[in-house]
């Protein structure tokens, strides 16, 4: 076991290149009792080295108070990454201790291979306030910051604070407070299942139908930034945790379905007690109706079933739709584009009035096929792509309305 103590102290003495300086135990603990004990630190008791009280307290909270950095860019190193957290904690608030004790940030240590790294906080309360830096920019690049697979949080709330500090002014490093931060916790939902095409904004709609979020994170592909399916939230109110769970759950949106649930409770069955919980929850929504708007319902997820027309958003801005020349470039550009799926009948992009009156559909394109195959191609081809520096969001629309020249859908 000795061994094995001394092997783990190794390791992170080695591993980490850039250290920084924690304050140490009181110092008079050292003398209390010397007559007692008189041996200093790194001496030994018969066989048994005694192992000095401050290391002891490094290791016994280093599980809360180190946070893992993923998505760090190539050009990253122990000491750019380190001087940068130390730079956003103290313009957030988030160094407890002040400048005047020093930098948040005591070790690092970065797997090159895996882009990702662990920041070592001075303070479990420090590491706890870094939470709220998921998603920051560092070096052009958002980053992850989550806490480390040997966190343990029954033992970390005898530590100290396990959610960031509500008066961090997050603003100052260009973060919007309660978008990715707060994730943490056991009132943490999974939900899955979300059709690809969906906004950030579309899927906070969805959620908000239930009460205010105090954290929220659509996952999102780090190369292509689209949407890879699945999303993590919190609820201020964390009692409508399981209504919300029990609500969406199973629901279809499309040609997929929703997987909500605790994120901590994993993709086995619920546990008795969970069940019970669950069953309240849905027994409160069949007294209540159902709790999500109809238009929501409606605009999320009655999406309308594969059709001959396909409607692009996200392509086109209003004052590129004005120039006459502009205006043909991109209905060529459509043209071009789209029929490469399929017959390809007729491409429709609504206008602006010249007047300033309100002009159904401006901003979109329609492109309409001879067939249902050749729709489903060019929804399937042209989500997600890149369109004049625009994300394409591609969704089947009603043939009728169409017809009808009904462009609001």
């Amino acid at each position: 076991m000795v061994a094995i103590v001394i092997k783990v102290f190794s390791f992170y003495s080695i591993s980490y290149s850039y250290t920084g300086q924690i304050p140490g135990a009181n110092p008079a603990l050292a003398g209390m009792f010397p007559n007692m004990f008189p041996l200093t630190a790194g001496q030994t008791f018969g066989t048994l080295p005694v192992m000095p009280v401050q290391a002891m307290t490094q290791q016994a909270t280093r599980h809360a108070r180190r946070v893992y950095v993923g998505g760090l860019p190539p050009s990253a190193n122990e000491q750019s990454v380190a001087t940068y957290f130390n730079q956003v904690m103290a313009a957030i608030g988030g160094n407890t201790a002040g400048p005047v004790l020093g930098d948040a940030v005591v070790n690092v240590y970065i797997n090159h291979d895996k882009k990702f790294a662990f920041v070592e906080m001075r303070s479990v309360e420090e590491a706890s306030n870094a939470m709220a830096l998921d998603g920051i920019m560092f070096e052009g690049a958002p980053v992850k910051v989550r806490r480390p697979t040997d966190y343990n949080p029954s033992l970390a709330a005898t530590l100290g604070p396990s959610q960031p500090n509500a008066n961090l002014n997050l603003g100052a490093v260009g973060l919007t407070p309660g978008s990715a931060g707060g994730l943490e916790g056991p009132d943490r939902i999974f939900v899955g299942g979300l059709p690809y095409y969906f906004t950030e904004a579309q899927v906070r709609e969805l959620l908000e139908s239930f009460g205010s979020l105090r954290g929220f994170d659509l996952v999102k592909d780090r190369e292509t930034g689209n949407s890879k399916g699945y999303a993590f939230c919190v609820y201020q109110d964390v009692s409508v945790t399981d209504i919300a769970c029990a609500a969406l759950n199973g629901i279809k949106m499309g040609d997929k379905t929703l997987t909500v649930r605790r994120a901590n409770q994993g993709a086995n069955q619920p546990k008795p007690e969970q069940e019970s919980i669950l069953m309240h929850a849905k027994q409160q929504i069949a007294l209540q109706g159902c709790l999500l708007e109809p238009s929501i319902l409606q605009r999320l997820m009655l999406q309308p079933a594969a059709t001959k027309v396909v409607c692009l958003t996200q392509v086109v801005t209003e004052d590129e739709l004005k120039d006459d020349q502009e205006y043909e470039d991109i209905l060529e550009d459509m043209r071009i584009e789209g029929g490469k799926f399929g017959n390809l009948l007729n491409v429709v992009i609504p206008r602006p009035s010249p007047d300033g009156a309100p002009s159904p559909g401006v901003g979109k394109v329609f492109l309409e096929y001879a067939d249902i195959d050749g729709a489903t191609k060019a929804r399937a081809g042209m989500n997600g792509r890149k369109f004049g520096g625009n994300q394409v969001v591609a969704i089947f629309y009603a043939e009728n309305r169409f017809h009808e020249g009904d462009y609001d859908g």
